[in-house]
Formats: structure tokens, sequence, C-alpha cells
């Protein structure tokens, strides 16, 4: 917790009312993606919403283990609908929408995933989240996370800093892992595949959905997450915009900077928590293991 009238650690200042900068062409365009990202994302989480409460929603598959709703679809298509006719020029990569190779060829990228926590969606847990960002020139520079069920709105946008429902947040201060909350996969957890880091840490919480996990990490709300599964980019983008944002660090498992809007989406795991703590926990990390999320 922080004091009173105090901003969180690695909260970016704002300017005093009055005193706001002026705004050059790229930041006016900026506030404006951030703005359609937004809104794309409280759409999409009253869709998503309206179909956990109700059950009103089929559930199909894409594969071993990875299950995919009517909900999940109805909120690509809300966002798509919001987003792509308002930036004809940008590319877009969903995991509910086929990929195009045109999106290579395009400076700046959407990057969604309209529903990531599909099976706590499906369980009846409310740990999912909405997650949009917007790749410019392989870089995360605006990321969105969005909670229906919390009503939790996590935004981040390059300089402008990270947010949660509207007041600036950090990343934790916490300096020794001993110390540290560690967010974990709860299928790993189930599987035991954490038992070796568990003496190492204050404790590890198992929560669905990745990109819900990095906005709490970005919050200061846990200290640390990673997985050594491979995950795509829809899953981690938007993420990886509030940790920045937030003060924080994102990189692979060898400790490199993750590059997004590549031909294969595939990222070959991910550890995101405060500077302070990277080094230490990328040692540990090396032997979490783990598969699913």
């Amino acid at each position: 917790m922080t004091g009173a009238g105090k901003p969180p650690q690695g909260a970016r200042s704002l300017p005093a009312a009055g005193n706001e900068p002026r705004l050059n062409r790229s930041q006016n365009d900026l506030q404006r993606e951030l703005e359609a990202a937004r809104n794309a994302a409280r759409a999409a989480g009253a869709i998503l919403s309206g179909h956990f409460r109700a059950g009103s929603y089929q559930v199909g598959s894409k594969g071993r283990d990875n299950p995919v709703t009517s909900a999940d679809l109805e909120a690509n298509r809300a966002i798509a609908e919001l987003l792509r006719p308002a930036f004809p020029d940008y590319g877009w990569l969903s995991e509910e929408s086929a990929d195009r190779a045109e999106r290579l060829s395009r400076q700046r990228v959407w990057v969604v995933d309209p529903l990531d926590g599909t099976k706590e969606f499906i369980a009846g847990v409310p740990e999912f989240a909405v997650s949009i960002a917007l790749v410019e020139e392989a870089k995360p520079i605006l990321g969105v996370t969005y909670n229906p069920i919390t009503g939790e709105l996590f935004w981040a946008a390059r300089e402008l800093g990270c947010h949660l429902d509207g007041r600036p947040v950090g990343v934790s201060p916490t300096a020794r892992p001993q110390d540290a909350l560690v967010l974990a996969s709860r299928s790993e957890t189930a599987r035991g595949e954490w038992r070796s880091v568990a003496g190492a840490v204050r404790r590890i919480d198992p929560i669905g959905s990745v990109a819900y996990k990095l906005a709490r990490v970005s919050a200061g709300l846990a200290d640390a997450t990673w997985s050594a599964t491979p995950k795509s980019e829809w899953d981690v983008a938007a993420g990886v915009a509030l940790v920045n944002e937030a003060g924080g660090m994102v990189s692979d498992l060898q400790g490199d900077e993750l590059r997004f809007n590549r031909p294969s989406v595939k990222l070959a795991g991910f550890i995101a928590c405060n500077p302070k703590l990277h080094l230490a926990l990328l040692r540990l990390a090396g032997g979490a293991g783990g598969r699913g999320r």
C-alpha cells in the first residue's frame, strides 16, 4: 500500500490541472487509439458478462485442451466492428480471427484476445479478461485489459503511464524473491509443477488468464508472474504494455525483450516483475517449468 497522496511505486506522475502538455500529432493519435480500445474492451466485456451470468453460450473446441465459446466469437466481432473501420490502415491479429500475412507489412497492428481465460469463463470463475493491444514496430505501445465481472479496467499507453479504474498505478517495490507474491497458472499448480519454487517465494497464487495476471502485476497487486509454456502474442501483448508503463519489466526466460507482429505468433515463455526482482526470478523461472495456463 502507498501512503496517502503518494503515487504508487513505478507510476508516472501526472501533470497538475491546467498544466497539461500540449499534445503533438502522435500523442493525439495515441489518445484516439486508447479511447477506441477502452470502448471496444467495454463493449466486449458487456457481451461476456451477459453470457457469463446467464450461461447463454455454446462451447466448442479448437483442439486439445483449447475450448472456444460462442461468447468468444461474439466479443471478437464487437471489437473488430469498433476498431477495424476506425483504423483501416492498421493490421489485425486476434485469437478468434483468421490470421493474414498482410499484417506483417503494417506499421501498427491491433493484437486482440476477446476472452483470455476461456476455461475459467466456462467453469464460472471470474478470472478472465478482454485483452487489446496496439503494436507499433514490434513493440506494444498501448494495452487495455478488462475484467467485466470485477469491473477492473487496466490501461496503459506510451508515456501516459499505467492506470487501474482511472488512477495511476505501478509495479510493487518488493526487492527479495522470498517476499514476493507470484501469480501462477491454475493448471500448472494443480499438476505440482510449481513445487520447486514454493519455498523460494512468499506465496504462489493460482489465477486464471495470462492477461489478467499481467494486469495485476502492473498494478502492484502481485509481484510477479511467469510461464515456461509457449504463449501466443494475444495472450501477453496488452500486459506487456501495462507492465512496461507501470515501471516493470517483461522478458522471455533468457532475459530478452519480447517482439510482436512476427510471422509465428508463438512466444517461448515470459516473465514479468519489477526490475529489482527480474534477475533473481529469471533464475527461479528456469526451474519452474509448466504447461498450460
